[in-house]
């Protein structure tokens, strides 16, 4: 019998191949490309008033510089917001390169190719750039008192303003026994992956086609984009991703300038280009994340029951919105997390700033939502003196709630509506996990050792699998061999493994025997995208899906051959046969034989499939409704997205005089659906743990009041190290299967960054008994907090909160 694939813990398929050095990353291709580099801005808001490349075209080696005023056709407008909605009243993108103003640092305003990056780098230091600086607009206080404007035509520096909600949440609060009033605040971090962004393109001037490899998280999008922008057919067009050192998110935007320009140049040159992001300019010019400003107001009764939230969100989008509104809009409804307040009112207002463009960074709004929510319930159970997980609990939707409704609209213009979640059970397997009701004892034996100790928890639902689409096509080769095609692109999640145990399952095969391809044009035209949680919703289904068609034929084509019913045939080891008859069968190489009719035989298993071989002169060899080949595409679409969640608690220790924080134990609870394989679940919860304590505890990023980016290298951007991750994070499932989707499945690859923050908070403010309510939080900055409270002064009153007098 074939072993059972779906749902066990299987090893990674690919890491034997990267781990040994035998990945091909973007810049382990096009070694005969000539290389480009770009002269960026030094300034955050300054005209351009003069651009002088003369010394520049003196370098030996330099094929071409080009400026805005080079630019032609639709590469020289402006490029696309990829998102637009209704709420998003002054959208505003850059160019290519820059034209009369820069709006950031480091945005691009020349482009140097030479015949290395060498000569390129030479070239672009002898370019003099005239500019006049303009007063910047930094930080999110500064943007909204629009003193001073990044768009002379975008009033009050607002790019976007949203409101959404339920209820009368104002009046319930004004009604409500308890009132409470919450200043939060998330600072900008970034993604940071360990691969930057890099673009290689080829131009074929004998048949006019273009072959672009980019480290990308949407080869298929960037394709139909850079058809558009280059106005080529798209059928003229092909992109690759190869492997991806990771994206995170920042690679999801497209296109990039450099996505355009290297094509570009490309076409013009008639040779290949090529150009690879250094990590200086990764700082500066890709994309940054999570800075908010929140004002929470919550009114209660005398149990802790949310009976009205009102927040409002102040959101820093940058200097541009190439990405629309997502991340705002994802922190306004996902913040609800696992309750159900009597009452919600949200309200943001998307601010542009002189710094870079912010797009989503994994859990893309989701820990500032997870932040305001988590930081409220705690404060509420302070107020009260109540056990923290007693309140959540009292405001938790019931698993017989489910499907549950908010009456909001989500990121994908789809209901907020919640398919399944059992989030009491969570919570009780989470506090059995951290052993909870056991901390006050711990508590006092560290506190008599001189330590000081502290337990937090955090909550969070994710919205996952957001559509439209994705599609998988299966092949059954003549070789036995099954390869898997799917048009979403690979950053290490494991597709190459998940994928394979779809298709081995369904097909009855070893997984051995699976081949599976993503991210190239070529093997698969449309798809949407890595992003969101969603490639094992998505595509995951829409392999299932093309899987159940290929094994449905081979049955077919199998039982006509045996003569056989195809109710009573199974497929095992590779081999279909009669169930409950341990005969030979008929393997599914051969199957895939027969499944082509052919005129011409290639070699002894092919005679098997000739005109004298097979079929009757009763009809035609390939049936109306039929296709030659054992294969099939199909493609998923969900109505809404799936909903996964989680819970985690933490025990951290803070030192007293140093006011170093270190996590002491780490656990998690994580529900989404139907496991396809708990290791590389668990594998990207403990991943997602680890770059949620850098955004926790180490990832800011700090401007000067001119828009300089300070910290823009790893010697100065903090960055966890495996000793400051708890070397074990403790893993709990929940199954509750997506009704959404045939597979049962909800997406994970967010899931472990998004509470982190919150938890690191709540864990810090019990060990020291004052309110945390700025994250991230260093040595220093705790250091500042105990200035600012005194030792000792612990309960229930926080300043950082009013309660009304009444």
């Amino acid at each position: 019998m074939t072993t059972r694939i779906f749902g066990e813990p299987i090893r990674r398929r690919e890491d034997p191949r990267l781990v040994t050095g035998r990945g091909r990353y973007l810049d382990d291709l096009g070694r005969d490309a000539v290389a480009a580099a770009f002269v960026r801005s030094p300034y955050a808001h300054a005209q351009v008033t003069d651009i002088d490349v003369t010394d520049a075209l003196d370098v030996d080696g330099v094929l071409a510089v080009y400026t805005h005023d080079d630019l032609t056709g639709r590469v020289a407008e402006r490029l696309p917001v990829l998102i637009p909605h209704p709420a998003l009243t002054h959208p505003r993108t850059g160019y290519c390169l820059a034209g009369d103003e820069v709006k950031h640092v480091g945005e691009p305003v020349v482009m140097v190719v030479a015949r290395d990056r060498y000569a390129a780098e030479d070239a672009c230091e002898r370019i003099r750039v005239t500019y006049r600086q303009l007063p910047a607009v930094v930080g999110i206080g500064t943007a909204r008192d629009a003193g001073r404007l990044v768009h002379e035509d975008v009033p009050g520096n607002v790019a976007a303003h949203l409101v959404q909600g339920f209820g009368d949440a104002r009046a319930a609060i004004e009604a409500a026994p308890h009132r409470l009033e919450l200043n939060l605040e998330i600072e900008r971090s970034a993604c940071t992956p360990l691969e930057g962004r890099g673009v290689y393109a080829r131009w074929d001037a004998d048949d006019l086609s273009l072959h672009v490899w980019s480290s990308t998280q949407t080869s298929t999008s960037l394709r139909m984009a850079l058809a558009a922008k280059l106005e080529l057919p798209v059928d003229r067009v092909e992109v690759t991703a190869p492997d991806v050192g990771g994206g995170f998110g920042v690679k999801i935007v497209h296109p990039w300038p450099e996505e355009v320009l290297v094509p570009w140049a490309a076409i013009r040159l008639g040779r290949p280009v090529k150009w690879t992001e250094d990590r200086r300019e990764h700082f500066v010019s890709s994309a940054h994340e999570r800075g908010q400003l929140q004002t929470v107001r919550v009114g209660f009764d005398d149990e802790g029951r949310i009976l009205g939230l009102d927040v409002e969100i102040l959101h820093d989008n940058g200097a541009y919105t190439p990405y629309g509104i997502i991340v705002p809009i994802i922190t306004s409804t996902q913040l609800l997390g696992p309750y159900k307040p009597g009452a919600y009112r949200v309200e943001f207002h998307s601010l542009y700033t002189n710094t870079l463009i912010v797009t989503p960074y994994r859990g893309a709004g989701r820990p500032q939502g997870c932040f305001a929510m988590e930081r409220t319930m705690d404060a509420v159970a302070a107020r009260l003196g109540l056990d923290r997980t007693v309140v959540r609990e009292r405001n938790l939707i019931r698993s017989e709630e489910m499907p549950y409704d908010f009456g909001l609209t989500f990121q994908d213009g789809r209901p907020l509506r919640y398919d399944s979640g059992d989030f009491p059970e969570s919570l009780a397997k989470l506090k059995r996990l951290i052993g909870w009701d056991d901390f006050p004892a711990y508590r006092e034996r560290a506190r008599a050792e001189g330590r000081r100790v502290g337990i937090g928890l955090a909550c969070y639902v994710e919205g996952t699998g957001v559509g439209p689409y994705e599609g998988g096509h299966v092949r059954v080769e003549t070789s036995g061999k099954v390869v898997v095609s799917t048009g979403l692109t690979s950053q290490g999640q494991g597709h190459q493994t998940v994928f394979a145990q779809i298709a081995a399952e369904t097909l009855g095969v070893p997984i051995e025997d699976v081949v599976v391809t993503t991210g190239d044009t070529r093997r698969f035209k449309y798809a949407v995208g890595t992003f969101a949680s969603r490639a094992a919703v998505m595509s995951g289904n829409a392999i299932g899906l093309a899987s159940k068609k290929v094994r449905d034929k081979a049955l077919r084509i199998a039982a006509e051959a045996l003569e056989a019913d195809p109710r009573d045939l199974e497929i095992v080891d590779s081999t279909v046969r009669v169930r409950g008859t341990p005969g030979p069968g008929m393997p599914l190489r051969t199957v895939a034989v027969l499944s082509n009719p052919l005129r011409y035989a290639f070699d002894e298993e092919t005679k098997a499939a000739t005109q004298f071989s097979v079929g009757t002169t009763d009809g035609p060899p390939v049936a109306p409704d039929d296709e030659p080949g054992l294969e099939a595409t199909a493609f998923y679409s969900p109505t809404q997205s799936t909903f996964a969640n989680g819970m985690h608690a933490a025990i951290v220790e803070t030192d007293p005089e140093t006011a170093d924080i270190r996590v002491l134990r780490y656990c998690v609870v994580h529900d989404c659906g139907t496991l396809i394989n708990p290791r590389i679940v668990e594998g990207q919860i403990h991943g997602g743990v680890a770059q949620g304590i850098g955004g926790a505890l180490y990832e800011r990023m700090a401007y000067d009041d001119s828009g300089q980016l300070l910290n823009a290298s790893f010697m100065d951007f903090l960055m966890p190290y495996v000793t400051e991750v708890p070397e074990r994070i403790e893993t709990d499932h929940l199954e509750t299967p997506s009704p959404l989707n045939p597979l049962g499945i909800k997406g994970a690859g967010e899931a472990g960054v998004i509470p982190v923050s919150a938890l690191i908070a709540s864990a810090v403010e019990d060990a020291e008994g004052f309110p945390v309510t700025r994250m991230p939080i260093s040595p220093s900055d705790l250091f500042h907090l105990r200035e600012r409270f005194a030792e000792g002064e612990t309960g229930p009153f926080r300043q950082a909160e009013k309660e009304d007098p009444r």
